[in-house]
């Protein structure tokens, strides 16, 4: 290969690097949208892989809708959010596609202890999309925070006049808090030993604070939070 032909080879990897980054937005937003129609929970209570027509049908979706469903499945199995298997029913008849949860998708059943779906949702709504798309911006401005520069107010006071937005972000930190449930307790023993009580700043809606009393009633536990819904 001569140094022509390199040239040519290094900016085609160039490309598919910058490609790949710069559609690193799509899979979020189509894992955003298996949430709102809630694809995680009704293949865990199908109980077992869920053939794309079954799939379809459970959604209830217009039939030219199809098409999308199969692709968003694609996407999202190509980037290890679930597992495609294909099943033969009969050996003359072609192969069926059904879908599986890995283990990142059972984490966004919903009506578990352990759902982040409230998380996902958090980092991928218009408004903080918005906020990245002013970094620009930001950086050449002194304000502390992407929120003042373009609104011109703090991230805390944005929250307390916008109740859906605080709402959502207290779901989410607390979605957080019961999925690490176990590690918060466990060990927690000698962490806590001698103490009568502790002060948690930033503590949101008292989610951590719940689990920890639980696990240890006689512990007197104060939340501290600017952001109370």
């Amino acid at each position: 290969m001569d140094e022509t032909e390199n040239k040519i080879t290094e900016m085609f990897h160039g490309q598919a690097q910058l490609y790949k980054v710069m559609y690193l937005w799509i899979p979020s937003l189509c894992l955003k949208c298996a949430i709102e129609l809630e694809i995680p929970k009704i293949i865990y209570k199908h109980g077992q892989p869920i053939p794309l027509s079954q799939l379809v049908s459970t959604l209830k979706l217009p039939p030219s809708k199809a098409t999308f469903v199969k692709g968003l499945m694609q996407l999202l199995a190509h980037n290890g959010l679930f597992t495609i298997i294909k099943r033969n029913n009969n050996e003359e008849e072609e192969s069926e596609v059904a879908y599986d949860l890995t283990s990142a998708l059972k984490l966004l059943v919903s009506g578990t202890d352990h759902c982040l779906s409230p998380m996902v949702q958090l980092v991928v709504n218009p408004t903080m999309i918005y906020l990245y798309n002013h970094l620009g911006k930001w950086v050449h401005q002194k304000e502390n925070s992407v929120r003042e520069t373009i609104s011109g107010i703090s991230p805390s006071d944005f929250l307390k006049q916008n109740p859906a937005e605080l709402a959502a972000f207290q779901e989410a930190m607390a979605s957080d808090s019961r999925f690490l449930k176990m590690a918060l307790i466990k060990g927690l023993d000698s962490v806590l030993d001698g103490l009568g009580s502790i002060v948690d700043f930033g503590g949101g809606n008292g989610t951590t604070a719940k689990i920890i009393c639980e696990a240890f009633p006689k512990l007197k536990y104060t939340v501290l939070d600017l952001l109370r819904l």
